[in-house]
């Protein structure tokens, strides 16, 4: 065999198998941050209460003003002044200077117990219905009442009507 060949095919050999150096890969730094919130707390303060009204042959609205707690009247509904009801009014809590967004979902209707119903038009907020609160940054809180619309229809049944609503507070 030739010596020559042996020795040029022992060199490609090795020279399969030597290591190249890696070249490095450029560096980024990047910078990592945590917000922590104190857990938001909402508590229901007041009911939502429309008071009593005397109906008629005429449907009508009751309204009750969420930003000012007046009571309105349309066609043939009338409030009684003793009872006239409150609007609703829920507390929260949370880290100071913090965004929040409350969002009410208003049932379909009240019933009584007899299974009479009374259309709930919408319920509303206050603040002129802007959702987003932000925490008070001394007392860490913030308040919202809700109102709303109620159709009452031509003789409804006598009774005291009822339903639930949800009313949820998030973090921005």
């Amino acid at each position: 065999m030739d010596i020559r060949k042996n020795f040029i095919a022992a060199a490609m050999a090795v020279a399969a198998v030597t290591p190249v150096p890696a070249v490095a890969a450029p560096v980024a730094q990047a910078n990592g941050h945590a917000l922590i919130l104190v857990p938001l707390s909402l508590t229901k303060i007041d009911d939502l209460d429309f008071g009593t009204v005397i109906k008629s042959s005429t449907s009508g609205t009751v309204v009750l003003n969420a930003n000012t707690g007046a009571r309105s009247f349309t066609g043939g509904v009338t409030g009684v002044a003793t009872s006239a009801g409150n609007r609703a009014l829920f507390g929260g809590a949370g880290t100071a200077g913090q965004q929040v967004v409350v969002v009410v979902v208003p049932p379909a209707e009240l019933t009584n117990f007899s299974g009479d119903k009374i259309e709930v038009v919408a319920l509303t907020i206050d603040n002129n219905g802007n959702p987003i609160r932000t925490v008070d940054s001394v007392t860490r809180t913030f308040f919202l009442n809700v109102g709303g619309i109620l159709n009452i229809g031509a003789n409804q049944p006598d009774g005291l009507y009822s339903a639930t609503f949800t009313v949820t507070a998030n973090y921005l």
